[in-house]
This record gives C-alpha cells, sequence and structure tokens, in this order.
C-alpha cells in the first residue's frame, strides 16, 4: 500500500459513526485497526440519509457502538509514543475535537512526554480538511470553534490545508455507482446519499477525499499550495 494506517478515528459521538467507520476497515480486511472518539465533550450528528444504518445493517462489523471505541486521546498518545520521530502524519476529516484534546493531554502512564510534545516529537505534518479560502465559515471548524481555534493557534508544527472550495469543485461517485461492482459499502453510501440531495446529482463534492489524497501523496501534481496564517474567529469563520 502506499501508507501505513495506523488508526482511525472518530471527532463525532454519534452512536453509529465508530460502527460505520468498522465497517469499512473490515470491508478491507483491516477488521482490527484500532478506532477512537472523544470520551468527554463532543458533536453527535447523525446522517440525515440514513446510509450509515443502511451499511451498519448489511455488513460485518464488531463495534456496535461509538461508545465502545477506545478513548481518542490515549490511543494518539500511545500510537505517537511507539512511532519514530518525524513519521507520523495525521489527516482531519472532521472535527478537531480529538486534536485539541491530545494538545491539552498532560504526561501519564503512557508517555512521559505532554500531547503537545508528543506532536511535536512525532509528527511529520497534519492535513486538514477545514477551512474556506480566502476566507468563509466551513463546517468542521465551526462545529468545533473552539477546538479549531486552539488547535490551529497552538500546533507545533505544519498543516496543509484543504479547504471547502478544493473539494467543491471534484465530484465523487457517479461511476462507482454505475459500476458493477456488488456489495461495497462505499458504493451503497454513494448510492444512497447522491440520488437524496439535489446538489449531488452530478457526483459527490470531495472534500475529505482530496484531504487524504495530499495525506498520502503531496501535493506534487495535485495542486499548487500557498503559505499562510489561518485565523477562526469565534463564529467558527475563518
Amino acid at each position: 500500500g502506499k501508507a501505513e494506517i495506523l488508526a482511525t478515528m472518530s471527532s463525532n459521538k454519534h452512536e453509529l459513526v465508530a460502527p460505520s467507520i468498522n465497517v469499512i476497515n473490515t470491508y478491507f480486511n483491516r477488521p482490527g485497526l484500532e478506532i477512537g472518539a472523544p470520551k468527554s465533550h463532543g458533536a453527535s450528528m447523525g446522517s440525515s440519509q440514513h446510509w450509515a444504518d443502511s451499511i451498519v445493517a448489511k455488513y460485518p462489523h464488531s463495534i456496535r457502538s461509538t461508545s465502545e471505541a477506545g478513548n481518542a486521546v490515549s490511543q494518539y498518545r500511545k500510537i505517537l509514543r511507539n512511532q519514530p520521530d518525524k513519521s507520523v502524519t495525521i489527516v482531519t476529516v472532521g472535527f478537531l475535537t480529538n486534536l485539541g484534546n491530545l494538545l491539552r493531554s498532560q504526561p501519564d502512564e503512557i508517555s512521559s512526554f505532554s500531547g503537545k510534545e508528543l506532536v511535536a516529537k512525532k509528527v511529520q505534518k497534519l492535513v486538514s480538511m477545514a477551512g474556506c479560502f480566502p476566507q468563509g465559515k466551513e463546517f468542521n471548524i465551526f462545529i468545533d470553534s473552539v477546538a479549531s481555534k486552539f488547535v490551529f493557534e497552538n500546533w507545533p508544527g505544519e498543516i496543509i490545508f484543504t479547504g471547502f472550495e478544493i473539494g467543491k469543485e471534484i465530484l465523487t461517485g457517479l461511476r462507482l455507482i454505475k459500476s458493477p461492482v456488488r456489495d461495497s459499502p462505499v458504493k451503497d453510501v454513494f448510492s444512497i446519499s447522491i440520488p437524496a440531495s439535489e446538489e449531488d446529482k452530478n457526483g459527490r463534492m470531495s472534500w475529505d477525499e482530496t484531504a487524504v489524497l495530499i495525506a498520502v501523496y503531496g501535493t506534487d501534481g495535485f495542486f499548487e499550495s500557498k503559505r499562510g496564517t489561518i485565523i477562526v474567529h469565534p463564529d467558527g469563520s475563518n
């Protein structure tokens, strides 16, 4: 593979999120991948299109609710502790809740380093599907604007942003739902969600996919990048 996946985290406490992640991991022959979730505050948001309950009802998985998932902060700390220095890429395609909690974490039985020290020591870069540039109000930031502001002001390293305006122009899913592939939870999600939204009739906007693409391959050959500073305002705009 092109990347070694160390864990999959949920920043959403809704009961079907971790089972949905577990469905995807299991389908792609990685049923043992660690799944973490917030254990204190955190948003809980379900899918109005009901694709999550559909794939959880149809496909094998071992985690029955998000409350069964591990503590995201503890898992981040264990993973970072065990990796070589400056070797880890973190990609976020949701809220910044877990990373805010990680940065605030203090030395414990897992590591003598604080969360911020672990990030500085172990993380090569953070790629975040967050923000709208040059300015705007983007979902992943404003849902937990306190965590977003804290992370972006205190992250001890490089952050690459793939903003709303990037994924908005790249459409995904139509080719897959028209393909002969059967019994695929990924195809099922697109097959349920695309017909349910008029704005998705030509394909689903690819916000999260572009972040993962850049996390694995970098920007060269795909996008131009510019250096700058993000400022998150109290209302979640940037």
